[in-house]
């Protein structure tokens, strides 16, 4: 069973290989072990949460996490209009099973690792609860999402994109400030 995942955007290339020799160090300090496999991305287990500012996790519900390239980013179908410039690269922050420890979990690495790459977070989907999904494409679904977002601070922005069926549908795209107002929302513990 696959977990959650989030999308990080960065605005200036990186070389992948730069970008995990800045980061695992940094992830070798609070998570064990960390597996690097010749030409795979790193999978690590978050053993201390104090790194990134869960000081009473206990890592005995929390699976496995990774971050790997996003090779979709930037995409032909996304409309990046709401931002200056377009993404230039993406890399993909995912949980091995779901459930609200990983979760929170993984929004706090998000929001460190954000911090860490002067990226944008990709939250693959409208921020709301219930969540809404590309086949939900309701306009309450919308307007639900759109109240959350406006009642937070910090920047996010809607990006549409083609759903496959013909249809435009959208994601939240925001910054390290809304991902931190978002992980003390309500709204957020109540996601599984």
């Amino acid at each position: 069973m696959s977990g959650p995942a989030v999308g990080l955007w960065l605005f200036e290339p990186r070389e992948f290989r730069d970008i995990l020799a800045d980061v695992v160090p940094w992830l070798e300090s609070f998570c064990e072990p960390v597996e690097t496999k010749v030409g795979s991305d790193p999978d690590f287990w978050v053993r201390d949460g104090s790194a990134i500012g869960l000081p009473a996790l206990d890592p005995t519900g929390v699976g496995v996490f990774f971050l790997s390239q996003d090779e979709e980013i930037p995409a032909e179908d996304e409309d990046y209009s709401p931002f200056s410039r377009s993404p230039v690269q993406g890399l993909v922050l995912g949980a091995g099973c779901s459930g609200p420890a990983n979760h929170q979990v993984l929004g706090h690495l998000a929001l460190v690792l954000a911090e860490r790459l002067d990226a944008l977070i990709d939250f693959d989907g409208l921020l709301s609860y219930p969540t809404p999904r590309d086949d939900t494409g309701s306009g309450e679904s919308l307007d639900r999402a759109r109240a959350l977002v406006a009642s937070l601070p910090g920047r996010v922005a809607e990006v549409s994109y083609d759903t496959g069926d013909g249809e435009r549908w959208f994601r939240h795209v925001g910054d390290v400030e809304f991902l931190s107002a978002w992980l003390q929302h309500p709204g957020f513990h109540l996601v599984k």
